[in-house]
């Protein structure tokens, strides 16, 4: 006990205090994400957030303070992001064969998200730097994030919408599609990927490698494309 106590009083003095903690509500939401039989609803993601959240409010930790210590989790992000062409370079052939398709289908459903996230916003009339935030929810946090700033949007705000559109789209898109009738694999991962991004292809790599594949393209495809084009469309219609 007293070895621990000397553990945790070296921990709490540290940076590693957050890392350890990112790393403890990670473990924990596993563990309850396992006891629900990872049912689609029960997204760890979800509960690490949760997790960590009210761990940071009860302790008034500011988030500053906790990202000096989390920021090593921060930088994986970048190979973990890139990981996930692993699933598509083992379906190359497929996806070759389903390109054309797969293009069209990403670009059609980017600028439906897009275009829905902001008429959300001017239905509410929300504020202008609101629905700038709105419009790239559908793509990965770091691209989403420089697309609202260049827009005139707050990069903050849109990583939190990111982040919920990805749990979100991981939760209830694989039962939406099956309520559809859509059982192709790889239609199911070219929607996943398109509408949650990285926190779909997650979910649908666990699921099938054909749709976790075709996730990953689709989440690629989907930053490029909002990144070369949101801008262009923003100016032309909000400009």
């Amino acid at each position: 006990m007293t070895n621990l106590a000397e553990i945790w009083v070296y921990l709490a003095r540290e940076p590693l205090a957050a890392l350890t903690a990112t790393l403890l509500a990670w473990l924990a939401a596993q563990r309850l994400a396992r006891a629900a039989r990872f049912h689609p609803m029960a997204n760890p993601v979800l509960f690490a957030v949760v997790f960590l959240a009210g761990g940071l409010l009860l302790a008034r930790v500011d988030y500053r303070a906790y990202f000096e210590g989390a920021q090593f989790v921060h930088f994986l992000l970048g190979p973990a992001t890139v990981a996930l062409a692993v699933p598509l370079a083992r379906q190359w052939r497929q996806v070759k064969r389903s390109a054309p398709a797969a293009i069209a289908s990403v670009i059609v459903g980017g600028v439906f998200a897009a275009a829905a996230g902001v008429a959300l916003a001017l239905a509410f009339a929300a504020a202008p730097e609101v629905t700038a935030s709105l419009a790239p929810r559908s793509v990965t946090t770091p691209v989403a994030m420089g697309v609202a700033e260049r827009i005139g949007g707050l990069p903050s705000l849109t990583a939190a919408i990111v982040i919920c559109s990805g749990i979100v789209g991981a939760a209830l898109g694989p039962a939406l599609l099956t309520l559809l009738g859509v059982t192709d694999w790889r239609a199911r991962g070219l929607a996943i990927g398109t509408a949650a991004h990285g926190i779909g292809t997650a979910r649908a790599i666990s699921v099938n490698e054909v749709a976790g594949a075709f996730s990953g393209l689709a989440m690629g495809l989907n930053a490029l494309a909002t990144a070369l084009l949101l801008p262009l469309l923003w100016q032309l219609f909000f400009g």
